[in-house]
């Protein structure tokens, strides 16, 4: 596989190199999170650090399976580092499977001279006991599958030249597969068995086992109505009131913390709504994306919404670009996207296409309402410019080239 270097995390990283802030690093299974501590741990070696003062433990391997909590890991770690002189470096892959690794963490900022960098496959690794050990003495970095840069990247670098009709071809299977980095790899029907064995490993390991889920078949009966249905408008109310008509009785607490332990897994990730006249967050509502329009691929079959798989891979790449992100209603009309990030506000809609006259001034009226001066796109997959009042109209694949929005 052709190597892409995931410049714009390193670019993160690398200030808080030889700092005691610890790297935490999470996202999604084979989002590339393993791929990423080599890569830091490449430009460690090439900064003149030895490779016995690098400590790499991918700790889903069977090497590890004796080690089952804080004080294995310690007396394995202690016992491996103690002939190492000068600064320690220690890589740990998938940190969640030990038991009480906060503990263990904790104590090797002050034990040890090492710099720490550790991964996880659940969004919530930051939370509870861990934050209030280090209070505040980590970094975190959400680490996502490819972007349509990245592939395109990847496709340069196996084939060196790319044509336009060729960047509208990769992105018709990006829009299908997603950007998990071993799909690239792989033929059309190896995507989707590769996709099918990731989206149950996930939901086995990161869900089902860690939350000990015993209604099953609720839990992947919901995964994929929310998936099916990304970017949709929900409440908990809503979900239950549709899953009652499906002959399916639970109640909201059950649906919200199910909803959860989906989102800790990385499959969904939330939105809320906001009130731009008022900047007022709506605590009802909200919306859900997924992760990866692989998986709205394997849900979905033959009934997917283009529009749907173009806001969502929006959203995404709104994620990386570090946007903070809330859904805006004007007067009762939507904006798909309000984004911040300090000093920046933009506001997008997406729409596949806005050839037809009502499409298009539905898309530009919610954006036409708002009395700023913040730039405005519209976003589709139409060559024509239909740019007016002040408001970009901007083909998905051109936005998405462009970093600098």
């Amino acid at each position: 596989m052709a190597t892409i270097i995931r410049e714009s995390y390193l670019k993160k990283i690398r200030k808080f190199i030889d700092e005691e802030e610890i790297k935490v690093i999470t996202g999604l299974r084979r989002s590339g999170k393993t791929y990423f501590l080599k890569q830091i741990m490449n430009e460690l070696k090439e900064k003149g650090i030895n490779d016995s003062n690098i400590v790499y433990l991918p700790l889903e391997s069977a090497k590890y399976d004796t080690i089952k909590n804080y004080k294995d890991l310690n007396n394995l770690i202690f016992n491996m580092t103690k002939d190492i002189k000068g600064k320690i470096y220690l890589f740990f892959d998938e940190i969640q499977l030990i038991n009480d690794w906060q503990k263990s963490i904790n104590s090797y900022r002050i034990d040890l001279d090492a710099d720490i960098y550790l991964t996880g496959s659940n969004s919530q690794l930051l939370s509870g006991e861990l934050a209030t050990l280090l209070s505040g003495r980590y970094i975190k970095i959400e680490i996502y599958p490819f972007s349509f840069n990245e592939i395109l990247e990847y496709k340069k670098i196996k084939f060196r030249e790319i044509s336009l009709s060729d960047e509208t071809k990769i992105f018709n299977k990006y829009m299908k597969y997603g950007g998990l980095p071993r799909t690239l790899n792989f033929d059309e029907e190896e995507k989707i068995d590769y996709l099918s064995d990731i989206y149950s490993t996930i939901v086995l390991k990161d869900i089902i086992s860690k939350n000990n889920i015993r209604d099953i078949a609720f839990l992947e009966r919901l995964i994929k109505f929310m998936i099916v249905n990304t970017g949709e408008i929900f409440s908990i109310n809503s979900i239950r009131k549709y899953l009652k008509h499906e002959g399916i009785s639970v109640s909201t607490n059950t649906i919200s913390n199910y909803l959860k332990h989906i989102e800790d897994a990385y499959i969904l990730i939330k939105s809320k709504r906001e009130e731009i006249k008022t900047k007022k967050i709506l605590t009802t509502n909200e919306k859900y994306y997924c992760i990866d329009q692989g998986f709205y691929e394997l849900q979905t079959g033959f009934n997917k919404s283009r529009e749907k798989i173009l806001e969502n891979i929006v959203f995404l790449e709104l994620l990386r670009r570090k946007y903070k992100i809330t859904v805006g209603n004007i007067d009762g009309l939507e904006v798909d996207f309000i984004c911040r990030k300090p000093n920046k506000t933009i506001y997008i809609q997406v729409s596949e296409s806005i050839l037809d006259e009502t499409t298009r001034n539905r898309e530009f009226r919610s954006l036409e309402k708002i009395n700023d001066n913040y730039p405005k796109y519209v976003l589709t997959l139409d060559n024509w410019d239909y740019s007016k009042n002040g408001i970009i109209h901007l083909n998905i694949i051109n936005f998405l080239k462009d970093t600098s929005i």
